[in-house]
């Protein structure tokens, strides 16, 4: 494989220097070799990308300790650390098949390069990557739990795509943007190791009535002036079917009703939140002449100085 420059030298900066050093001198190469201000200098397109790539790396604080740890040999496709701290420990080093940080190339990326053993002790092969695919839940399903099949196409190791179902068991209380991860079916290894692992990436649709807040779910309760006024007990829905909840006389609009335990679970700890019910009085309309005088009358009734605070 053609030598790569080293990283460091290709910004212009010291091994040991700062995220922000980094990012000073990333900005000011890319300012001076981006493609717009140098049109048709291939010279200064390569070394834009040449730049961009450095600073992928060095930028990201687990790339850049591989990097530091391993070499440009990280940057290869197929890579595995793990292999390659691997082959250190059984004896790879210097020579053909190996270089500077200690470790045989040969068992890090599986025998790519023909298998040009010299009698060491070979390392074991890397796993194959990993696959993620989204998965979109309603909400009932993402705070009750549930179980799904999915179609999942993988590669398999030869490079071939191929399409299992597979049956994703969905834990209560998972949260939007969250992932599932089940063993073993990601995509297979190419050099005779374990295959990769599959994630689920997780995306709730709206729900017309619940609201996720955290562990909390919140309720819009409509009711009407005169079950505001007087109180009333009203059936609502929750997580785990029906409930009564007391709506207090002289209730504003607002006003929030607590019923613990009635949230969505934790999915490691099972400890649910709360349901929140949050008071939204309805007006009457359409009313006649009749219902028209009626609340007139009732109007002697409302409190005082509702709004005094605005009085200067």
């Amino acid at each position: 494989m053609a030598r790569r420059r080293d990283l460091y030298e290709v910004l212009g900066v010291a091994r040991g220097a700062d995220a922000e050093a980094i990012r000073k001198s990333y900005r000011q190469l890319a300012r001076k070799f981006h493609p717009d201000l140098n049109q048709g200098r291939r010279e200064s397109e390569d070394r834009f990308k040449e730049v961009s790539e450095a600073y992928a790396v060095l930028s990201d604080p687990e790339k850049r300790a591989l990097y530091d740890e391993f070499g440009a040999v990280t940057l290869e496709a197929g890579f595995d650390a793990d292999a390659a701290r691997a082959s250190r420990r059984f004896g790879g080093g210097h020579g053909m098949g190996g270089d500077a940080f200690g470790f045989n190339i040969e068992d890090v990326f599986g025998g790519v390069f023909g298998g040009r053993g010299r009698g060491r002790r070979s390392a074991p092969a890397f796993r194959g990557e990993d696959v993620e695919v989204t998965l979109e839940l309603e909400f009932l399903e993402a705070a009750r739990g549930a179980t799904r099949p999915i179609s999942v196409t993988r590669p398999d190791r030869d490079g071939r795509l191929q399409t299992e179902r597979v049956t994703l068991r969905i834990p209560p209380g998972v949260d939007d943007g969250g992932r599932i991860r089940i063993p073993g079916k990601g995509a297979e290894s190419r050099s005779g190791g374990p295959p990769g692992d599959l994630f689920a990436r997780i995306r709730i649709r709206p729900n017309a009535v619940f609201r996720r807040d955290g562990r909390d779910v919140v309720l819009e309760l409509p009711v009407t002036v005169g079950e505001a006024t007087l109180g009333a007990r009203i059936e609502i829905p929750t997580l785990d079917g029906t409930a009564t909840v007391t709506v207090p006389p002289g209730s504003d609009s607002g006003r929030r009703l607590r019923l613990r335990g009635k949230g969505i679970a934790d999915p490691k700890s099972g400890t649910r939140g709360d349901l929140y019910v949050t008071v939204s009085i309805r007006v009457p309309v359409g009313l006649d002449a009749e219902a028209t005088a009626k609340l007139r009358e009732l109007a002697a009734y409302d409190p005082p100085g509702i709004r005094k605070e605005w009085e200067s």
